[in-house]
């Protein structure tokens, strides 16, 4: 055991380079395509003169964010400032570690998965709590509030929407519940638990902030909530973080829901990323679609509807598996 110790950590420092880059790239990827899915609501091409149709403009966004000045504002609080976007990017990696590419593509097979996923991400909530208190600014302050009452409500409605999944597989194991899944959609797990993956799917967006449950942001009453007073790549790793947890949120979805790798023809990781991709294209969708909802609205939906739906498609899907 010991001679394979240093393997295995071999295999996870690359595993988490891998994910870094994979992070980095899928972030310009997903600018272009939130742009591009803008431009085609509202019937307008979208970005199309930096490069071949527009393909360039994602590059120049990042250098532009690179090359602004970084400041820090003269009442914050310096550590835990410059803390917060760090601590809102650093789980990212290990929340990927779990996730199951393909049948020979994942770095860490371990039991619970699913647990490690959903308890660093939920991390991001203090790295926006310490961004918003730190900021010393009113906007910046209301803004974290917002999302620590949003988060707490909606974790709620997303772990009983899990549940679910975990009594039919039996396994908090994200590779045996991709493996369990057969190849065509009528043998994944959507069609036996359509609701929760409903319920799922708004939480996701809520807990990723995505509209139209933006409420930590709302530029339209907050100037741009928690993140206000940030600026340079302060201001982009938050935006890199926020389109990361949309990828691990659509992820986790993918295997619990619709199959992982698996696929007609040939399984592999090229299905996984097409769901993948098809879902963060609905959750952009949403965005640019539905307006914002008002905060009690926002509560409201959870707390009046969510979780009792949560609970009772997760009664029933115990009595159904006892009987």
């Amino acid at each position: 055991m010991m001679e394979l110790f240093p393997a295995q950590l071999i295999v996870i420092f690359v595993g988490l380079a891998a994910i870094m880059a994979f992070v980095g790239l899928n972030g310009l990827v997903l600018v272009y395509l939130e742009r591009k899915v803008a431009g085609f609501i509202q019937r307008r091409p979208g970005p199309y003169e930096v490069g071949p149709y527009g393909l360039l403009q994602p590059l120049a966004d990042g250098l532009k964010l690179v090359g602004k000045q970084m400041f820090t504002p003269a009442c914050a609080d310096k550590w835990l400032y410059w803390l917060a976007p760090i601590l809102s990017l650093a789980p990212v990696p290990v929340a990927f570690l779990a996730v199951p590419f393909g049948p020979n593509l994942h770095i860490l097979d371990i039991n619970i998965g699913l647990v490690l996923i959903l308890a660093f991400v939920g991390l991001n909530v203090l790295a926006i709590c310490l961004a918003g208190w730190s900021s010393q600014n009113k906007y910046a302050l209301l803004g974290a509030a917002r999302n620590i009452s949003q988060s707490v409500a909606y974790e709620i409605p997303l772990l009983l929407s899990v549940l679910p999944i975990v009594f039919i597989t039996g396994s908090l194991n994200l590779y045996e519940i991709s493996a369990g899944q057969g190849a065509w959609p009528w043998q994944w797990h959507i069609l036996t638990q359509p609701v929760a993956f409903v319920i799922f799917f708004l939480c996701a967006l809520a807990e990723t902030n995505r509209a139209p449950f933006d409420l930590p942001e709302a530029e339209s009453e907050l100037t741009a909530g928690f993140h206000t007073e940030y600026s340079g790549m302060g201001f982009g790793v938050f935006f890199l973080a926020e389109y990361a947890y949309m990828i691990i949120a659509c992820s986790v979805a993918t295997v619990l829901f619709l199959g992982g790798w698996n696929g007609p023809v040939i399984a592999g990781w090229w299905w996984f990323l097409a769901k993948v991709y098809f879902l963060l294209i609905v959750m952009m969708f949403f965005r640019w679609t539905y307006p914002r909802v008002r905060f009690d609205q926002l509560l409201n939906l959870c707390w009046k509807w969510l979780i009792p739906l949560a609970t009772i498609n997760l009664l029933i899907t115990a009595l159904v598996i006892a009987l």
